[in-house]
């Protein structure tokens, strides 16, 4: 790769990078036989999230049909499924305390929903069920041949309103909450919640996967965004993705901190800090290019190289004080490649984990990457995710 003179300055800056690596070890954690201890958890782990819940029926293909084709599944299953439904179950395994708010029917497919939550752990009385109906289900078919999959979403009856939810039930969920994280649906609910999340002080994480209806309103309370890899150039129009992340910085005065998702080509986070004190100023779109030389392409685990505290600037939209972080995605096998489906959600169930146990980004990346990849490698958006014991990730905890 070629570098502009720019660029080579850049590099001398002080980055630091995170993998894991027997020298990230921290000394305030006991050693035993067995290797090394995993941090104790918070006190508070308790997490509220608001959206949607259904139920998946997964069928594996061979190569994804044709019109009027028939075709056999390679394998199938039965679960639960839903962003926020994910990604509270991944929170849960990971050992944090969720509660969820959503609604689905009094029919069997919401009974299921619910017993497969509470058996994970995740507190289902906050959702509504509805006498008659129907619950939320999704279709979905994964092709083994192009490692995708598609989902043919049915929405439940009635939707949920924000009078479903009495204050009193609203006061409960929030109570003694660390984070409150919403998944962009369920919006005039949702953002009662924020509403009430912000009074009491409680941070706020928002999975903007798309632009929707109320969106705005949500990301505005918001302290932390997760992106899909095209929402920031779509919500604010600008020319780059890293550009864009400077743009939603400026516009959203609340956020700490936004990340976009890239899939296998792993992910971009902009961390905001006090313009105060900095003098350097720098290209964001040349930082990036600078991190990537950086970035260390040889190893198969996820891994993360952070900038140092500058001032970012994106030409034609302006400057905000902060670093520039890329995280790589772990190089799965394409034999241990099963299924895509709700990685996006582990990924943030994990970043929940990262923040309620204070996780730095250059470790919480690497962590929230490691946790979906672990996931890809089972059919179905719950089947693979992993606990804290899974010796997977204590590289990454310890």
């Amino acid at each position: 790769m070629l570098l502009t003179s720019t660029q080579h300055a850049l590099l001398k800056s002080p980055f630091s990078s995170q993998s894991p690596s027997p020298s990230s070890f921290s000394p305030r954690f006991r050693m035993s036989s067995a290797g090394p201890a995993l941090p104790p958890l918070p006190d508070n782990r308790i997490v509220v999230g608001c959206g949607s819940v259904t139920l998946d029926f997964l069928a594996a293909v061979a190569t994804y049909p044709k019109p009027d084709d028939k075709t056999r599944s390679t394998s199938s299953k039965v679960q639960g499924g839903g962003n926020a439904g994910n990604a509270l179950t991944c929170a849960s395994r990971l050992g944090l305390q969720p509660r969820l708010i959503s609604k689905v029917a009094d029919d069997s497919q919401g009974k299921g929903i619910l017993e497969e939550l509470e058996t994970d752990g995740v507190d289902s009385s906050f959702i509504v069920v509805s006498e008659g109906g129907n619950s939320p289900f999704t279709y979905i078919i994964v092709d083994d041949e192009t490692k995708t999959r598609t989902c043919i979403h049915t929405p439940g009856y009635p939707p949920m309103i924000p009078d479903d939810l009495t204050e009193s039930k609203l006061l409960a969920a929030v109570d003694g909450a660390r984070l409150v994280y919403f998944d962009g649906r369920l919006h005039d609910t949702a953002l009662v919640i924020a509403q009430e999340a912000t009074r009491r002080g409680i941070p706020i994480l928002i999975d903007a996967e798309r632009k929707r209806e109320g969106l705005d309103d949500l990301l505005s309370l918001s302290s932390y965004a997760i992106c899909s890899a095209k929402f920031p150039q779509s919500w604010t129009g600008a020319p780059s993705v890293t550009s864009a992340l400077v743009s939603m910085l400026i516009k959203l005065p609340n956020l700490k901190f936004v990340v976009v998702t890239l899939g296998e080509d792993g992910c971009i986070m902009l961390e905001r800090s006090n313009e105060n004190g900095l003098t350097e100023e720098v290209d964001v779109d040349e930082l990036l290019v600078a991190l990537k030389y950086k970035n260390d392409t040889k190893t198969t685990l996820p891994t993360c190289v952070a900038s140092s505290e500058v001032k970012l600037h994106a030409k034609g939209i302006g400057t905000v004080g902060g670093r520039l972080l890329l995280g790589t995605a772990e190089k799965i096998p394409p034999s241990e490649l099963v299924d895509t489906t709700g990685a996006g959600d582990s990924f943030i169930g994990a970043i929940m984990y990262a923040l309620c146990t204070n996780m730095p980004p250059e470790k919480m990346l690497p962590f929230a990457s490691q946790v979906a990849g672990i996931n890809c490698r089972a059919l179905g958006a719950r089947t693979g995710l992993p606990r804290c014991s899974d010796p997977r990730l204590t590289s990454f905890l310890v």
